[in-house]
């Protein structure tokens, strides 16, 4: 089975970006890591292929998946058949913000 080309325009530290990270590399598929952060060229080049601003945005054979989850990438890769199902576990959650982008909850006061 060949490999689709992948773009993968990502933030550096980010609980989405790992989980993107994540699945391409329990599937072993080789990616392109663009950073949107560090790079603001990567980041314009994202934002004119998708026409807005949330990533991670990844782009495999061609059609460009915007603001998505490791978890809704895997499932593409697999319902197009662009990889085979494996048992690997990822070594990030696939499905979860940063950790500074978590709900804070706090008591209710009475």
């Amino acid at each position: 089975m060949s490999k689709p080309k992948i773009i993968a325009y990502m933030k550096p530290h980010c609980g989405w970006s790992q989980g993107v990270r994540a699945v391409l590399n329990k599937y072993e598929l080789p990616f392109e890591d663009r950073d949107i952060i560090n790079d603001p060229a990567q980041r314009q080049e994202m934002i004119e292929k998708t026409g807005q601003m949330m990533q991670p945005c990844v782009e495999i054979a061609g059609v460009m998946l915007a603001d998505v989850s490791g978890e809704q990438v895997e499932a593409y890769l697999l319902e197009n058949k662009l990889t085979v199902p494996n048992s690997t576990q990822p070594d990030a959650p696939i499905n979860q913000p940063c950790a500074n982008e978590m709900p804070q909850w706090m008591p209710l006061k009475s």
